[in-house]
């Protein structure tokens, strides 16, 4: 019995001490989850607070936000100078350059923790290559610094006020012409109007130049060529101004480069100048060239060479020069001008008009202008204009000698 009673007893002890034990645990759960914050704030009946809305009143900015209003705000009318800004102390013990071997010992760099991802630490790319540099954008050491255009250093820093230059300018008014002559255009609104239309249609805003690249080839040789374009302006002497005499004279060559340009001293009193067609002044010939030394020029320049003009006989009459006939190119007779311009002595100006699509002779003439424009129209159809002065001597040439009687050799008897 006594055993049994021991076993028993033991028992009971040893099932004792368990409860206690679990009695024990489930109290320190209790006291855990009594401290913690959540369970805490719930006992406690603590409400969620609101959000903090951020600051009205000057006296809640904080002391950070002081200091960036200070830096945006534009410079008072005052400014500052460097001398009266206050100096950080520094404290002369702790920051003092320590030197170990001669040299400087370099400033410890603070260390940043590394973001953490799902409880672990994620390797920032930048750990190993170092800083990337702002200018740059490149990580890697030694890179060479890349340097950014004034314009975009000018948007990035925000301390510097945008100038006038970097405001954008109004967007110009897109006008549209459906095959317009811009100079119908500059005669109903306006010079500028003709500048933008021409533009438009890809063609020089000037009328010069625009005539000058039909007329003249870029690049080209500027001596003497085999043939030659003459043209001259006159003015009118007598009573009425009606008799003309030589006040200027123009040679080109075959590219309509000018090689021979001079203004002619009067031999007669003037009575009228003619300006607005030759564009001659008084002060143009006052102090020009001889006649006969002018003369004597021209006449050397002709000599062995095609000369090209419009009504060119006019021109030479004027010098009291000749000109063979099978070296003359006059650009009123040719036969495939008159009958593609439907005129029997078509002008200077319409046969550019029709078949160069250039206007010249719009104001005042210029001798240079109307022989380059002469020295065109001959050299776009030179190939066939020479084929039929060829086919035209050779032909001639034939029927003289079948019109020449055949000399028959007799013998005189003694």
């Amino acid at each position: 019995m006594t055993k049994t009673a021991g076993a028993e007893g033991r028992t009971s002890s040893a099932v004792k001490k368990k409860k206690d034990l679990k009695q024990s645990r489930n109290r320190k759960k209790k006291e855990f989850w009594k401290k913690h914050p959540k369970i805490a704030a719930t006992e406690a009946g603590i409400k969620k607070v609101n959000p903090v809305l951020p600051p009205k009143d000057p006296q809640e900015f904080s002391s950070n936000w002081k200091a960036l209003q200070a830096l945006l705000k534009p410079e008072s009318n005052s400014p500052v100078s460097a001398e009266t800004k206050p100096t950080k102390k520094t404290d002369k013990g702790s920051k003092k350059e320590e030197k170990v071997n001669g040299k400087e010992k370099p400033e410890p760099k603070p260390k940043t923790s590394a973001p953490k991802t799902n409880g672990r630490v994620r390797e920032s790319p930048t750990a190993d290559k170092g800083v990337t540099d702002p200018e740059t954008g490149d990580g890697r050491k030694g890179a060479k610094k890349r340097k950014l255009p004034e314009h975009r250093k000018l948007s990035m820093d925000p301390k510097k006020k945008p100038s006038e230059e970097s405001v954008a300018a109004p967007p110009k008014i897109d006008l549209w012409f459906d095959d317009v002559d811009p100079d119908d255009i500059e005669a109903a609104l306006g010079a500028e109007a003709g500048q933008i239309a021409r533009r438009m249609q890809g063609l020089p805003e000037d009328k010069v130049d625009a005539v000058d690249r039909v007329l003249v080839k870029d690049r080209a040789f500027e001596g003497l060529t085999r043939t030659v374009a003459m043209d001259c302006e006159m003015v009118g002497v007598g009573t009425d101004g009606e008799e003309s005499i030589l006040a200027r004279v123009s040679i080109v060559n075959q590219f309509g480069k000018c090689v021979y340009d001079k203004f002619v001293k009067p031999t007669e009193r003037v009575t009228d100048y003619r300006t607005a067609v030759s564009g001659i002044r008084p002060q143009d010939i006052k102090n020009g060239e001889d006649f006969k030394v002018v003369q004597k020029e021209v006449a050397e320049i002709l000599n062995g060479r095609i000369l090209v003009g419009h009504a060119v006989h006019n021109d030479l009459k004027i010098f009291f020069l000749d000109h063979p006939k099978k070296a003359t190119r006059d650009t009123q007779k040719y036969k495939p001008f008159k009958q593609r311009v439907k005129c029997g002595r078509p002008s200077l100006k319409l046969l550019c008009e029709k078949i160069l699509n250039v206007k010249v002779q719009t104001g005042e003439h210029s001798s240079v202008q109307d022989a380059q424009a002469a020295m065109r129209l001959y050299t776009m159809e030179k190939k066939n204009w020479e084929a039929a002065i060829k086919a035209k001597f050779n032909h001639a040439k034939n029927e003289t000698r079948k019109d020449k009687p055949q000399q028959s050799t007799t013998i005189s008897s003694s």
